[in-house]
């Protein structure tokens, strides 16, 4: 029997965040903060949103995806981000299917969205959800670009990089955002003994977009679902085929909404990153 390793601290139980925080001028932040919607003439890339978890850790009724910053529920921001890239000619958003309309009334159809946005059943898993997704894209477009509904401070500049990468590298088949690990890793085994420390400059924390060919990623998930292989994001699909995928650095502020001392990080770093660096969110150029 593996030894026990009883915990220096005891867990706590997570509150629910409170979810109007007075220290920060919603109002301000809003006016700052549009988007301007835009599709290319002929574009060639679909967007897969995940908004299909249940959001048990966040402790809020309803789940993270409506959770409302800045008068906006998360996944609208996550929305838009992508609505504000031109090369995406659609947008898939994988939700549970008993909610869908909800998701609808509250996050999308309030908003003025310019690219195509239509709604998925979300699987038990995620990778069943972007499958789902996945089948609600047409043959026609040549990318696909993954992202959590989760990460609202993701920004179309960053978004159309990512893009614009796989499309520039000709023998690559995908590219994924994530930034270099900055903390000490260490190998430990079952019992909890550290069994060595590795050298951290080789390892990345992935995050989300990912983008990949639509093709191999259609493969991907055949073979994966054939063999019965779970991958722990979308790129694992691919490498386990011998695909070659590209990491784009992003940042560290691409949050992902999962417990509730996220929500007040991500209103301070949506702030932030809005305000000071507004280009960011400008309508991009390919």
């Amino acid at each position: 029997m593996p030894k026990t390793i009883d915990p220096i601290f005891s867990p706590t139980v997570l509150e629910p965040p409170v979810l109007t925080p007075t220290d920060f001028d919603f109002e301000a932040m809003d006016k700052a903060l549009h988007l301007q919607g835009v599709v290319d003439k002929n574009p060639k890339t679909a967007a897969i949103i995940l908004a299909g978890g249940s959001g048990e850790r966040f402790g809020v009724e309803g789940g993270k995806q409506l959770v409302e910053i800045a008068g906006k529920p998360v996944l609208t921001w996550s929305a838009e981000a992508f609505d504000a890239v031109g090369d995406i000619g659609l947008i898939v958003v994988v939700c549970p299917e008993e909610r869908q309309e909800e998701y609808l009334k509250k996050a999308i159809d309030p908003f003025p969205f310019v690219t195509p946005v239509v709604i998925a059943p979300a699987g038990s898993i995620r990778q069943e959800s972007a499958f789902s997704g996945l089948e609600y894209v047409p043959e026609t477009y040549e990318y696909v670009v993954l992202h959590d509904g989760a990460r609202p401070l993701i920004s179309p500049a960053l978004i159309q990089h990512t893009i614009n990468t796989c499309k520039g590298n000709i023998d690559c088949d995908g590219a994924v955002v994530a930034h270099p690990a900055i903390d000490t890793l260490k190998i430990v085994d079952e019992d909890g003994v550290i069994l060595g420390t590795p050298d951290r400059s080789v390892f990345w924390s992935a995050q989300t977009p990912q983008v990949f060919r639509a093709g191999i990623y259609r493969r991907a998930h055949a073979a994966a679902l054939s063999d019965g292989f779970v991958g722990t994001d979308d790129s694992a699909l691919i490498e386990r085929l011998g695909g070659r995928v590209l990491v784009v650095e992003g940042k560290r502020d691409n949050i992902k909404l999962t417990v509730p001392e996220d929500y007040k990080l991500m209103v301070a770093a949506l702030r932030v990153l809005r305000q000071e660096h507004p280009e960011d969110w400008e309508t991009p150029k390919e």
